[in-house]
This record gives C-alpha cells, structure tokens and sequence, in this order.
C-alpha cells in the first residue's frame, strides 16, 4: 500500500534497494541497522515496534495499492478509540494488526499480522490520515464477532463508544446486513443488547458483568450524574441501580492516589448522606467475585432497610445541565464544551 500520504508519527517501511537511496541495499538489510517490519519491507533498526501507530503502519504496508484496508481494533484506534491498544481486555498475548484483503491470497498472516477475506465493498473503506481502514461500524463488529467472549465484546463496543467512533446503533445496523458471517450470533444476538455509550474505562464491563451474576438483570445506569436538594450535583458513579438505590465503583490503582483518594471519599460521603449505599470493587474481584458480591449483597440489604425519608437524590438533572451520556449527545457538543466537559474521560 501506498503510505506516502500516511499524516501520523511513523516511519514508513521500504524495500530493499540496490543503489541504496530509498531503502537499505541488500547487505544494509541483512545488518543491524536495519529491522524487516515484514516480508519484503525494512525500517531502521531504532525504530521502536511497540508504538500503536507504528505498529499499524507496518502491517499496512503490505496491503496492496488498490484493495484492502484495516479493521478491527487497529482500524478504531486509528480513528482515534482511545483505549485500543491491541491489548485484550483483561490481559493476554498482544492481538495482531487485522487486515481485511477480501479474496486476494497473495497477502498471507506473519508476524503481527491476521488477514481476513472475508467480502469487501467499497462503501466499507475510507481513508483516514493517509491509511486505509474500514469504516468504525464494520471495525467494531469485526472486533466483536472475533472477541474471546461475549463481555470481551461488550467491552470493544463499550470502549468504541467511549471515543465516540461509533454509536450502538451504528453498530446494530451494520450487524443487521451481515446475518451468517463468523460470529454475528456473540455480535448481533448478546453482545449488543449489553452494551453502553457511557462505559469510562474498560473495567466498568467487568463490574456490570460481576453486578449481574450476583443480582441478576437489574436496571443499572453507568455514569450517569446524581443530583441532591436544588440541583446540586453529588457525584457521578460508576454504576447506580436507581430501583434500589446502591452506587457502584471500580476501585483501581489510580484511586490509590492521593488526590484522588480524597476526591472519592468525599463523594461517597455525600452519597451515603443522601439515601444512597455505596459498594466498591477492587481490582481481585475481578478474577474472584465472591468478596464483591457479599459487599454487593449487604448494600442492597442495607439501602432495603433506609426508610423512603432519607432517599434525598435523584437522576432527574436540572435545567442548566448538558446531557453528556450517549455518542449523540457527545458528538453534538461544541469543541469547548467538549473540552469543558469531557476533561475528566481524557484524564
């Protein structure tokens, strides 16, 4: 593929080159100076491999110059999802870059490398930055039917959300045009009817995931704001159940930090000052539950026992507040707005 319009921080793989002016000569690749991103194509030797940018790059280059692009995880951080990385949620062996080539079979896996050909239609590529990828719907449902399960997809669509590349919507309607490809049952079937647009860091699957075994399919909200008495704002938690009135947070290592420590207490004071029961997941819970849903257990008992009195909150917000909890809502804000109000997700 031709990268020469490619506008992001990368170096661009070349071939060998006798003369040796646009690419290592033969004896300069087989060197140390010289590293083969893939077969055929070389970058210096310094150039670090582990960038996500880089990383894309190299695999694009072997895209040919008329047909394929990439999808999957790559393709959404491209287009700027923030949280992918080509990291599996919840840990694992790097994933690598996705490259739809349609029925083009001189192109084969290598390192870092999966191919897919499955169909590909134009209306499905665009060109961002110089790169070829597949638009973010079909990115996020390549993503979700290869998931390891069904809250690993959850989680990508979730995360995709986060971003603002794409909404569930988006997603669903895509999903509808593919019936019969790998994986649309885990997509289009499960995954979707789970999914949030307001889902902050790609823990918060795994305490919605944690919430519902434990209490089955109650009507959790995730991050949506609290407001006391005259509109006051008492914070936004991770998870709330309206019906019982129990607030949820992913207590990671960020939370450790002073700061942010202070911030945390003084947010659940007001909650619990206000009628609400607040529980806390640690980062064990994840891999052993039992703890969690015990605490879980004891909130919903404790917020059952408060008398309807002192249940002084609600979600109802006050006129003046701008709505910030969908991919629509989001993407209608203005530039300063979103950096106004959208501060705390970029940190």
């Amino acid at each position: 593929m031709d990268l020469s319009g490619i506008t992001r921080d990368a170096v661009l793989p070349v071939r060998v080159d006798p003369s040796g002016k646009v690419g290592p000569t033969p004896d300069q690749a087989r060197g140390p100076r010289w590293r083969r991103s893939s077969r055929g194509l070389y970058v210096p030797a310094e150039v670090d491999r582990t960038g996500v940018s880089q990383r894309i790059v190299e695999a694009a280059a072997v895209l040919p110059d008329d047909w394929g692009a990439v999808t999957g995880w790559a393709a959404l951080a491209w287009m700027g999802g923030t949280w992918f990385d080509g990291t599996p949620w919840g840990g694992g062996p790097t994933r690598p870059v996705d490259l739809v080539i349609g029925n083009n079979r001189l192109i084969r896996p290598q390192r870092g490398i999966a191919t897919s050909e499955e169909r590909l239609l134009e209306r499905d590529v665009i060109v961002v930055d110089g790169l070829r990828v597949t638009i973010p719907a079909r990115s996020v449902c390549f993503a979700m039917r290869y998931a390891r399960d069904v809250w690993d997809a959850v989680t990508t669509l979730d995360m995709a959300c986060f971003s603002d590349v794409v909404s569930i919507d988006e997603a669903a309607a895509y999903a509808n045009t593919i019936p019969g490809w790998t994986g649309i049952p885990l997509c289009r079937d499960e995954a979707l009817a789970l999914a949030v647009e307001n889902s902050w860091s790609p823990r918060e699957p795994a305490l919605r995931r944690a919430w519902r075994a434990a209490m089955g399919r109650v009507p959790l909200r995730c991050n949506v704001p609290v407001f006391g008495p005259g509109g006051v704002h008492l914070g936004t938690p991770d998870l709330i159940d309206p019906v019982a009135g129990v607030v949820g947070e992913y207590d990671g290592d960020l939370h450790l930090v002073r700061d942010r420590r202070d911030r945390d207490e003084t947010r659940d004071h007001e909650f619990r000052a206000h009628g609400l029961v607040d529980v806390t997941m640690l980062a064990g819970d994840v891999s052993s539950p039992e703890p969690f849903r015990r605490r879980l257990t004891w909130a919903y008992e404790r917020a059952a026992e408060l008398p309807p009195a002192r249940r002084r909150w609600t979600l109802e917000p006050p006129d003046w507040w701008i709505d910030t909890t969908t991919v629509a809502a989001r993407r209608a804000l203005s530039e300063s707005q979103r950096q106004r109000l959208l501060a705390h997700r970029a940190a």
